[in-house]
């Protein structure tokens, strides 16, 4: 990326350092139009092709031929992207299509919204939330920790990149669509940026917007903090100590 001359206004504040995590990317409004800039905020991000489609033309020079890539990217800690290109060759198209998935990514919030759980950890969603695509209609509710994913191959990919372990899936539609499936999860998921909870709400069903492990650009790899030393255990010397004396 030392080559890389950022061209945009969030792309010359994440170059500057001003700008440091992704979900601050996010937060600042300004449109996403740089995938480099995903590329120094979500270093750790990970791609998947969920749909190779071929499209044949007939035009006046004979058949065009060109192939509908359809790609999802994701950290497995809160964000995820989806996108989907047209192009002539395979491993081009391919590569065009990750970037646009870089560009359209969302943040999403987790959380233990099921009534079976209490395990008070973000690992499902926090509430139900459903999105559509032309006939395609996908439900996700929150699941029990241990469930695991039970929906569709494509929509598991999705909720996967997006980092839920566990949640329940419902369709309607002609879901064998691959597009409109996985535009209709992706769809479900952004709704659970959009909705507004309250303070309540986040600390009763734990619900955590973005990443667990916050990746700062320019930080160390590993950024977890070290375990406190409890007050009770570092008191002890000094206490057995006095009674000595």
């Amino acid at each position: 990326m030392s080559d890389w001359v950022p061209k945009t206004r969030l792309g010359k504040l994440v170059a500057e350092g001003k700008i440091t995590t992704m979900s601050d990317a996010l937060k600042s409004r300004l449109p996403l139009r740089e995938p480099e800039i995903v590329d120094i905020l979500l270093p750790d991000l990970a791609d998947e092709v969920l749909d190779v489609n071929m499209v044949q033309r007939m035009t006046d020079s004979g058949r065009r031929v060109r192939f509908a890539i359809t790609v999802v990217v994701g950290n497995y800690d809160g964000f995820v992207g989806l996108g989907r290109l047209k192009g002539k060759e395979v491993g081009p198209a391919i590569r065009a299509a990750i970037d646009v998935a870089k560009l359209n990514m969302i943040e999403v919030k987790r959380g233990c919204g099921s009534w079976q759980c209490g395990c008070l950890t973000p690992h499902s969603l926090p509430f139900e939330v459903s999105g559509h695509a032309g006939s395609v209609v996908v439900t996700l509710k929150p699941a029990p920790r241990g469930t695991g994913l039970a929906v569709g191959d494509i929509a598991k990919s999705v909720l996967e990149m997006a980092g839920i372990k566990d949640a329940w899936g419902f369709t309607k539609g002609h879901t064998k669509t691959t597009i409109n499936y996985s535009i209709g999860a992706f769809e479900a998921l952004r709704k659970t940026s959009q909705l507004r909870v309250t303070g309540e709400q986040r600390d009763r069903l734990q619900i955590r917007s973005g990443p667990v492990q916050i990746h700062v650009a320019g930080a160390p790899a590993s950024t977890e903090e070290e375990t406190p030393v409890e007050p009770e255990a570092a008191a002890a010397p000094a206490h057995e100590t006095k009674e000595g004396k």
